[in-house]
């Protein structure tokens, strides 16, 4: 019989992997197949013409807001799909640095704080942050998409079309806020949550030293006899969605939510200085009838009436 060999004697051999590894995948993005070097040669280039719009805009507001007030801003979180809604901050003196951190916490560019006093008068702040500029608006004609109810509708998460009248283009503050609502309304094009379609249109107009808001639906027809060939305008129509509301401008700062002013107001009236002067009218109305009454009484003291000779007839 042969003899058994011993598997201590004899060596296992291991197989050589291969050297040749898979060539990684390319990553897929909305636009297509993505080449790493590609991204590389991109961010290695500093000087690329490109320009990615990489806006946030973080939407809070104070505490004890009204409701409608607290309505209009979440009309507007529904019509700003780039923005980022945060929790209630107190308004203090220091909701500066409060509201510059919780920017920098949510990756965001910009701020909206919305500030309700007295249960009344509701202030906007619009800011850059965080080196500023920022302003700050007094909102009046305050109505909300609930309480207007218009027949205008428009898809969610579409980028609008932004509108300015031709009198921003007087004044330098004017052009300052016309490039400051262009960088918070104008939704960037390649942000994750937009739908890739122009069906409203922002419009921003200066009446009366005041901006005032509105929100069109842009109406195509739809049907084959009546499309409309590219470039054509005459068969669209505009019809209002909402919110509306308007902006008086109170001052203008160097730095975010505060700093060197750099315009304020001459035409701005507080709304306390305004309440003051209807109290005071009433007040003065309530005068003049008790001056008025006084007088009367002393005319009927100086000019006594003659005793009628027939006041005593029928009383026998």
């Amino acid at each position: 019989m042969g003899k058994k060999r011993k598997h201590s004697e004899t060596e296992a051999v291991v197989p050589s992997k291969k050297d040749d590894a898979a060539p990684e995948r390319p990553k897929r993005t909305l636009l297509g197949w993505k080449d790493k070097n590609e991204v590389k040669d991109q961010v290695g280039d500093v000087d690329s013409p490109v320009f990615r719009n990489k806006e946030k805009v973080l939407v809070t507001c104070s505490r004890r807001i009204s409701y409608r007030y607290r309505h209009l801003m979440l009309n507007l979180v529904s019509l700003l799909p780039h923005c980022k809604k945060d929790n209630k901050v107190e308004s203090k003196e220091t909701k500066g640095a409060t509201l510059n951190e919780l920017v920098e916490l949510k990756s965001c560019s910009s701020c909206l704080f919305f500030e309700c006093r007295k249960q009344k008068d509701l202030y906007l702040w619009m800011a850059k942050c965080p080196n500023g500029p920022s302003v700050k608006f007094l909102v009046s004609a305050v109505h909300t998409m609930e309480e207007l109810k218009l027949t205008g509708n428009h898809l969610k998460g579409s980028r609008p079309l932004l509108t300015f009248s031709a009198n921003f283009e007087k004044d330098v503050h004017w052009k300052l806020l016309k490039e400051m609502l262009l960088q918070i309304f104008g939704t960037p094009k390649d942000q994750r949550k937009i739908k890739p379609f122009h069906d409203h249109v922002f419009v921003f107009s200066i009446v009366d030293d005041h901006i005032w808001f509105r929100n069109y639906q842009i109406s195509v027809p739809h049907n084959d006899t009546d499309k409309i060939p590219r470039g054509g305008l005459e068969k669209m129509t505009l019809v209002e969605v909402g919110p509306r509301f308007c902006l008086n401008p109170i001052k203008i700062f160097a730095g975010s939510f505060g700093g060197p002013t750099l315009y304020e107001n001459p035409f701005y009236v507080s709304p306390n200085q305004i309440r003051a002067l209807e109290k005071r009218k009433k007040a003065g109305k309530y005068a003049k009838k008790v001056k008025a009454k006084t007088r009367r009484k002393m005319h009927e003291m100086s000019n006594p009436m003659e005793p009628d000779e027939f006041a005593d007839m029928w009383k026998e």
